[in-house]
């Protein structure tokens, strides 16, 4: 005979009609979505799901970082909820799909459950995290890392975007500012179901993506500084150009990362040059080198072989070389019981699946430490995100979340 819910999946098209309602919330320039942290479009998304949750019978709660937490209760009042979860905020070109595939795909699994009366020994709690993205508040994760006690609070509510509004003011304006202490709640275990961001899933024919480790990560920004002079007068021996820098030391974090392959990346993303006129050679650069991988000696070793190189680099051209720490996490390996459930229901369900590393940074990466967690990935064309041409199929997100259903069923328990 089969377990009770073996045969058990989501429904497809309230799952798809309920990312596509979401995404008209925040509309990009270009199909997609920019529904940045605490601003309005995000207070808007938060009150439709919110409402959606509510309407699913769900109760709410919001701690002082604004994470959303819509529980429904378990038979059991001394067991330990089961988590599912991601985020609603979006980069401000981002897609539909980032982040908001896993917490609506948590809202689906809850309104399955309602629809065929099953009931779980544990609770299960639907979670909204605020600041996933970090692109308007850095670091990203914020609200999971102060979940985590791996960021303090105040530094937290102090972060500052672009046009210095500090992120304790735009919670409160924005009405999200919850009574709970952040981090109280304790978990029986969490899942995580986001798209892949990356290409593997897709490259490699497989729906499920069973998230074995995540990788590690360092954001280091750094700063050249040389001489602003007149770009036509100065002759070329005498300069002291902070943007030849940035190039090579661009040249250098690639020539790094190659050296680690398959196993590790690096990048330099965000970029700023001063005064950043057509006839003045670059006085200053500020930029973020990105160096990621799942094994932490390599990460370590890229980090210290810039820092030994990049000075020189700068020394050379009569330039100063300057770098801080502002994104630091160590290569989460996810719980193996956990694995294990996602594993199982993807192949009880019939999917093809791989393991795979995460390359991206999730909220995950830091639950990982306060409780048991694990991941699933479903993929998205192209391996494209972080763009408003994100994209992925019906197909696959239903997919990736049966898988959920499955495994947080196995986690929380039917009671018959």
């Amino acid at each position: 005979m089969a377990k009770p819910g073996a045969n058990l999946k989501i429904n497809s098209d309230r799952l798809w009609d309920s990312i596509m309602e979401m995404a008209k919330i925040g509309p990009g320039v270009a199909g997609g979505n920019n529904r940045q942290t605490l601003t309005d479009a995000d207070a808007e998304g938060r009150k439709l799901f919110q409402k959606w949750c509510e309407d699913a019978g769900l109760t709410m709660g919001v701690d002082t970082m604004g994470n959303m937490f819509m529980r429904r209760e378990g038979t059991d009042p001394d067991a330990l909820p089961v988590y599912v979860g991601s985020h609603l905020d979006t980069q401000p070109t981002g897609g539909k799909y980032d982040g908001v595939l896993g917490v609506l795909s948590g809202l689906e699994l809850v309104r399955t459950l309602n629809d065929m009366n099953i009931k779980t020994k544990h609770p299960i709690v639907v979670t909204n995290w605020t600041n996933e993205e970090g692109t308007r508040f850095s670091p990203a994760m914020l609200a999971s890392g102060v979940f985590a006690g791996v960021i303090d609070q105040d530094y937290a509510y102090n972060r500052t975007d672009a046009q210095g509004k500090r992120f304790i003011d735009e919670l409160e304006r924005i009405g999200w500012k919850g009574d709970e202490e952040v981090g109280a709640r304790k978990m029986h275990a969490m899942f995580e179901y986001h798209i892949e961001q990356g290409p593997i899933l897709e490259a490699e024919d497989k729906l499920v993506g069973v998230v074995t480790h995540g990788q590690g990560l360092r954001w280091i920004q750094c700063t050249v500084t040389g001489k602003g002079q007149h770009t036509g007068s100065t002759p070329m021996r005498m300069r002291r150009n902070a943007g030849r820098g940035l190039a090579q030391i661009t040249e250098l974090v690639h020539e790094i990362a190659m050296k680690h392959q398959p196993n590790a990346v690096g990048a330099i993303g965000h970029i700023d040059i001063y005064p950043n006129s057509r006839n003045i050679i670059p006085e200053k650069a500020v930029f973020t080198v990105d160096f990621r991988s799942h094994e932490l000696d390599t990460l370590n070793g890229m980090v210290a072989e810039l820092l030994e190189k990049a000075p020189k680099i700068c020394a050379d051209l009569g330039c100063s070389f300057e770098h801080e720490d502002v994104g630091h996490f160590d290569p989460p390996a996810f719980d193996e019981k956990c694995v294990k459930a996602v594993r199982d229901a993807a192949e009880r369900l019939g999917y093809s699946h791989m393991d795979i590393i995460s390359g991206a940074g999730h909220d995950a990466c830091w639950i990982n430490r306060v409780a048991p967690t694990a991941m699933i990935m479903c993929p998205c064309v192209d391996g494209l995100s972080h763009n408003e041409a994100e994209d992925i199929s019906k197909e696959w997100a239903t997919a990736g979340a049966d898988v959920l259903l499955h495994a947080v069923l196995e986690t929380a328990e039917i009671v018959e």
